[in-house]
């Protein structure tokens, strides 16, 4: 009886696992990817590269967050991670890329702008540093199949740390580089409220976004969407292109 009552035990708690995995899954997969990062990352010499994980910094009254920020005497890198498998397909200004696993595609919101968009946030925040050199990167796991065409660095994992080391002209001084540390360690926000109204805020962009696509109008400047052919496939850009140049693959 108790052997029985044992056995039913793990066997609904390996069902409650196995639910919060996939409710969670790719929250989940997400802190893996950055953590990997992380770890990848620690290997730098801290005398001249200078890592922040998961900094969050406020901007016109919001906020935005960044996996990975390395201040070093040679720029700022600013690194976003991807934790997907299967192709990965996109160009430098669409508004989404794709993801495609046998014949399922999945939109995700262009990297190369999101980082923009960190970097537009770094700026506000050290604007009394005019001259510093940005560095985007964006990586992805080696499951991802990258068919992207880009002029951004956007490169697997395992290639960070040489892509990194490739810059070697010196345009950060000494002490530029401990200011700049220590300005952006003093300005990250650490608030769990600020950090959940954050998420919760992507979120709704999501959806509203969501909304007005399937409805064929263009969430960038309200134009109607129409279908085009690209060279992998059809896809939906906004009829006021090249004025709106908001795309989404179909």
């Amino acid at each position: 009886m108790i052997k029985a009552f044992v056995e039913l035990w793990y066997l609904w708690l390996l069902v409650l696992v196995v639910f919060i995995y996939r409710l969670y899954k790719a929250k989940i997969k997400g802190i893996i990817g950055e953590k990997t990062i992380s770890a990848f990352l620690m290997r730098l010499d801290p005398t001249k590269y200078k890592v922040i994980n998961d900094l969050m910094l406020r901007v016109d009254g919001k906020t935005s967050q960044i996996d990975h920020v390395v201040v070093s005497n040679y720029g700022i890198f600013v690194i976003e991670t991807k934790n997907y498998k299967g192709w990965i397909l996109g160009d430098e200004h669409g508004e989404y890329w794709a993801q495609v696993i046998y014949k399922r595609k999945e939109k995700f919101f262009n990297p190369i702008r999101q980082n923009y968009g960190h970097i537009q946030a770094l700026k506000q925040n050290l604007q009394e540093y005019p001259e510093l050199n940005y560095v985007p990167i964006i990586v992805f796991s080696i499951d991802a199949n990258l068919k992207v065409k880009t002029n951004t660095k956007v490169i697997y994992s395992v290639k960070l740390l040489k892509t990194i080391r490739e810059f070697t002209a010196e345009t950060i001084t000494e002490q530029q580089k401990e200011e700049i540390y220590a300005k952006l360690l003093a300005l990250n926000v650490r608030d769990k409220e600020a950090r959940t109204q954050h998420v919760e805020g992507i979120h709704k962009k999501k959806a509203e976004v969501a909304n007005q696509v399937s409805a064929n109008i263009c969430p960038k400047c309200g134009g109607d969407l129409i279908m085009r052919k690209g060279k992998y496939g059809d896809f939906k850009g906004c009829k006021n292109y090249p004025k709106c140049r908001f795309t989404i693959t179909n």
